[in-house]
């Protein structure tokens, strides 16, 4: 099976964020995931839809995501807010505390879509409540897990971004351990770049956001995060019962095309 794996869209309501308009990147992302890719199962989006969190910001992300021809998983990041979201959204599943995750089979796994916004930070949390939640989704059976999530629960090596990632590790990782076998791969976005590794033996990785990067300074400060217009991009995700392959598609590259 294929899915995309799309993240970080950061939509405003009107005018430029950075001098770039992230709903057009968005438009130009859905229309190639819809033509290039029309095949896959579904899209899911690993949180900041929006930058500010503001009902015309999700107006307008709403307008552009909805051209996807695909069924689309939606989660919520640091930037987004979730009762706007909710109003533009009021389907989107919630569990019973109100927290945007939920979980979902398909045949080569159970997809389970975290929820880690934490109120007044840019950085994750990942409380008791949801803690329980996904504990209890892990013992529900023995299938194969993907978790999808939006802060990673570790550091990626830039001191700006590890600043901000999930806060509560230790916590989420012992209700994650018993199952580890299971888990067959991370996805996560928050830190707008192409990140490939394995955390305590599960396989990871991240996509760029649409509209701006966070550029690779290994030797920056905690209190500053250094930006650039990297391309954006998204990833194509091919599953099998015994293989995930990630390609990342950096799909406003226009470079000519020839044969070897």
């Amino acid at each position: 099976m294929k899915f995309i794996h799309l993240t970080d869209t950061h939509v405003i309501g009107e005018g430029l964020l950075y001098g770039q308009d992230p709903a057009e990147r968005l438009a130009t992302a859905v229309r190639s995931i819809n033509s290039e890719h029309g095949d896959a199962e579904f899209v899911v989006l690993t949180g900041d839809m929006t930058h500010w969190g503001d009902a015309a910001a999700y107006g307008r992300f709403a307008c552009e995501i909805r051209k996807l021809e695909m069924l689309v998983h939606l989660m919520v990041g640091n930037h987004d807010d979730t009762d706007a979201f909710a109003e533009e959204f009021p389907q989107t599943p919630r569990e019973a505390h109100g927290f945007v995750q939920t979980g979902f089979d398909t045949k080569h796994g159970r997809f389970l879509l975290l929820d880690t916004k934490a109120a007044d930070t840019h950085a994750g949390a990942y409380c008791a409540v949801r803690r329980d939640w996904l504990r209890e989704e892990l013992e529900r059976s023995d299938v194969p897990i993907l978790l999808f999530m939006h802060h990673p629960p570790f550091e990626t090596g830039i001191a700006s971004m590890d600043q901000i990632m999930l806060q509560d590790v230790e916590a989420f990782y012992d209700v994650i351990s018993p199952h580890k076998a299971r888990i067959r791969h991370l996805f996560f976005g928050h830190v707008h770049r192409a990140i490939f590794g394995n955390w305590r033996g599960i396989s990871y990785s991240c996509m760029r956001g649409l509209n701006h990067q966070v550029a690779l300074d290994l030797s920056g400060t905690p209190d500053r995060i250094t930006a650039n217009f990297e391309p954006p991009a998204y990833g194509v995700v091919l599953l099998d019962h015994d293989q995930i392959t990630v390609h990342l598609n950096d799909f406003t590259n226009s470079s000519q095309q020839f044969d070897l």
